[in-house]
């Protein structure tokens, strides 16, 4: 780690300069933040299955043809990335009101949407990631036209194929944070997913019982967060069946 050159540290994240020009090396760190990081823990095992978690979601993704910025899982933390240039958006999908939807527009939590909706939030950790509207995208060259329709095209997909794997598995996704980049291929440029998707960026409850699998577990002090994300993982075949909870999990190769 000592002789990489690091790009960028996020609160769960960091980037380091990959081995060949135009890749990354993502590291999935252990820090569990939340309240735009006024709220911080670390947790043993966390990074290990949401790099495991991630590489599953992207790769199904790649194989129904959406396009990502992942290329390989290196180890337990790490995976090679393509390197892009991220869209200074969180796009936030929702199927069910729930967090700040619910308290923005007083719709009680657990109430399943009529549609889809998809939100867009800036990315400004000192702003705390404000709600914005398709005009301002527009207005300050956040993104054109063009770059949301395939944006808005490409979340729903995300969505359906998340929400299947989920429902196989019991789970209901609620909603869930992606982040989008541009690449170049010649002179054509194209939209990809990029940074992850794991129990960090989605809000998954159990379809039976509403017991929360995501990381509202942490904000809401409702119990072990590593055992909420083993239990995703197994259901999903991540980890073994008969596996244990524990803070260092052996995952499947």
């Amino acid at each position: 780690m000592a002789r990489r050159t690091k790009v960028y540290e996020g609160k769960a994240k960091i980037l380091y300069e990959g081995p060949e020009p135009d890749t990354l090396v993502q590291y999935f760190k252990d820090d569990a933040t939340a309240f735009n990081a006024e709220k911080r823990e670390v947790i043993d095992g966390k990074g290990v299955l949401n790099n495991r978690l991630s590489e599953f979601f992207m790769v199904g993704l790649g194989q129904i043809g959406v396009p990502t910025h992942f290329i390989k899982r290196l180890n337990m933390r790490e995976q090679l990335i393509r390197a892009c240039e991220i869209i200074p958006l969180e796009i936030v999908v929702r199927n069910v009101a729930a967090g700040s939807m619910s308290k923005r527009l007083g719709i009680e939590e657990g109430t399943p949407l009529p549609r889809p909706i998809i939100e867009f939030c800036l990315k400004d950790d000192k702003l705390g990631d404000p709600l914005v509207t398709e005009e301002h995208i527009i207005a300050f060259n956040w993104a054109s036209q063009q770059d949301l329709d395939d944006i808005v095209a490409l979340s729903l997909r995300v969505n359906d194929f998340l929400s299947g794997c989920m429902l196989a598995v019991g789970i209901k996704l609620v909603d869930f944070k992606i982040e989008v980049g541009r690449v170049w291929d010649g002179d054509f440029q194209r939209l990809i997913l990029a940074d992850e998707i794991s129990p960090d960026s989605c809000r998954l409850w159990d379809i039976e019982t509403g017991k929360k699998l995501d990381k509202d577990v942490f904000r809401r002090d409702l119990g072990s967060l590593t055992d909420a994300y083993t239990e995703v993982a197994r259901r999903l075949g991540v980890m073994p069946a008969n596996s244990a909870p524990a803070t260092k999990p052996h995952l499947i190769n």
